[in-house]
């Protein structure tokens, strides 16, 4: 589908260095590598940074509502833009979903009485990903998904199977408190991390960005998971459900507007022109 449409394989090259690699780069098949990839971390992404209630829909409807504003800083520009088609198209798309997305919040949020699962966020992740590439504003996306794409390389210890990775790895609920707390990961006696894998983990609980728990013989019992959600309870201590939904949320948001801000008021130092039409000086 893609190849019948545009069939443009080419990226733009960073204007400091055009003298020497020239305007444009044709990456050829490697771009159709690059978009199953893409397609693939959209809806991964959205599971990923998942497990609480009312989590999964609403950083879901910031970043569509961001991918509307990005739209609609191009369609209202002051001349026809070249890329009209390709943002009404990501506002056809987006608009209803976001719609049936709100609705859907409103029985998903704290306390929820109905469960997304993995249909939702496998099916809005790849809305992202067929707006953006049938859009060519992928790179858009990722500075949309700033929070998901931290969450997966700090995941990346667990994933790879450096550090024992449980089937689920949600925030634990304390039944005593009503909050929740960094779910944990234990290391067995005859099981401890390499020696390598050791003095990062200690490093990691020293620099706050990882509770480590050691033994009376000072080995390592238990580190929190490799999540930004567990991250964010080692941060902020234990939080209710609801308000470590609303606090990523937020986040999600805040990250979002800073992306939206660097690709319209910094593109100038690296693309020739931006989506108002101003011209690399």
């Amino acid at each position: 589908m893609y190849f019948v449409d545009f069939a443009v394989t080419s990226i733009v090259i960073p204007v400091p260095l055009q003298p020497y690699l020239g305007e444009l780069f044709d990456l050829g098949p490697l771009y159709y590598i690059y978009m199953a990839c893409f397609a693939m971390f959209c809806p991964q992404s959205i599971n990923m940074l998942a497990g609480i209630n009312g989590i999964e829909v609403s950083q879901c409807i910031v970043v569509a509502v961001l991918i509307a504003i990005n739209d609609c800083l191009y369609l209202l520009t002051p001349y026809p833009h070249p890329a009209t088609d390709s943002h009404l198209f990501s506002l056809y798309f987006l608009l209803p979903w976001i719609g049936v997305s709100l609705a859907l919040l409103c029985h998903n949020w704290y306390p929820a009485r109905v469960f997304v699962g993995d249909t939702y966020c496998y099916f809005s992740g790849m809305i992202f990903a067929v707006v953006g590439i049938l859009g060519h504003f992928s790179k858009t996306i990722f500075l949309l998904l700033l929070p998901q794409l931290f969450n997966f390389l700090y995941s990346t210890p667990q994933i790879f199977g450096l550090v024992p990775c449980p089937r689920h790895r949600l925030p634990r609920f304390n039944a005593r408190t009503g909050l929740l707390e960094p779910s944990m990961t234990t290391w067995e006696e005859h099981c401890q991390p390499h020696r390598l894998v050791d003095p990062t983990l200690r490093l990691l609980g020293r620099l706050k960005l990882l509770k480590v728990v050691t033994d009376e013989k000072g080995r390592i019992a238990e580190t929190s998971n490799f999540t930004l959600l567990n991250l964010w309870l080692v941060w902020r201590g234990p939080l209710r459900e609801d308000r470590l939904a609303l606090e990523i949320t937020v986040l999600q948001a805040l990250a979002g507007l800073i992306g939206l801000f660097g690709r319209h008021k910094l593109a100038l130092l690296i693309f020739k022109e931006d989506n108002l039409g101003q011209t690399h000086r």
